[in-house]
């Protein structure tokens, strides 16, 4: 009879370690997630943001499964998927189990080999409780998004959409973006600056004016004290205010509001994308 059990996330890897993993061992599938928030109901607690989770529908048979092989064996090893899902999916099997919840152990493989698969139960580790809240944080404002925005797009766009919680953001910061650019009121303004040469200095300093509203004809011209010669540059630009940079178009966006060059336009956006 096998002493440990060994659940993974699929029922194609359980086949495969079971071929080599050894008579000790049972492994058993999961068959990915085994609970989650409730279909009929929101399944968040709107003050405390606490999850409320439930068996998934259809896999009622697998939980019952996997509890009996648990209650046969000595050590029980999590080996859901090294990532923030198979961390969350790990913890939600060894809340079902129950039980001593030091028999339960985490292991973590990168390849489906026998030396890989046989060094990480000789080191075995625990639950990474921040991948799981991580997970969960993920999961509840799905939920929280979905259920408060998706009834808002059926009345207004069409019935069936979804309201995911990047898309939702994301179009929110369009449309302040938007709002901005059509509010926006060109202003006049001017610039006056002045290369400066103290007398025994070598420093050259630099002053600078600032002026909103005011018209050409109104500037008065710039008395400077000292010697002509002192002066390196006095003069007066007129500018106006530059337009709220456009997010429909990547390119305005890389070139106006980031200063990115054309050259590296395509790397910025590979960048912010994979992040």
């Amino acid at each position: 009879m096998a002493k440990n059990l060994v659940i993974v996330e699929s029922p194609a890897k359980a086949k495969t370690i079971n071929k080599f993993i050894g008579k000790d061992y049972v492994v058993k599938a999961s068959v990915g997630h085994v609970r989650d928030l409730p279909k009929s109901e929101l399944g968040v607690d709107e003050t405390t943001f606490e999850p409320t989770y439930e068996i998934l529908e259809g896999k009622e048979k697998v939980v019952s499964e996997l509890k009996a092989a648990a209650k046969k064996a000595d050590t029980v090893y999590i080996a859901s998927d090294p990532d923030r899902e198979g961390e969350a999916i790990g913890w939600h099997v060894m809340t079902l189990l129950g039980g001593d919840a030091k028999k339960v152990r985490r292991i973590l493989f990168h390849e489906i080999t026998k030396n890989a698969v046989r060094k990480a139960i000789e080191h075995p580790i625990d639950i990474d409780m921040n991948k799981v809240n991580a997970q969960q944080a993920r999961r509840v404002l799905d939920r929280l998004v979905g259920y408060k925005l998706s009834p808002l797009l059926w009345d207004k766009v069409r019935r069936g959409l979804s309201a995911g919680r990047v898309q939702s953001v994301a179009m929110k910061m369009i449309v302040d973006r938007e709002e901005e650019i059509k509010k926006f009121l060109p202003q006049e303004y001017w610039t006056f600056a002045a290369k400066l040469e103290a007398e025994g200095e070598e420093k050259i300093g630099r002053a600078a004016f600032h002026h909103v509203h005011a018209a050409a004809d109104r500037v008065q011209p710039v008395q400077v004290s000292g010697q002509a010669d002192d002066v390196h540059r006095a003069e007066a630009l007129r500018r106006q205010r530059a337009r709220p940079v456009r997010l429909r178009r990547p390119d305005h966006v890389h070139a106006h509001g980031l200063g990115a060059s054309q050259q590296r336009r395509p790397w910025r956006s590979e960048t912010i994308y994979q992040h």
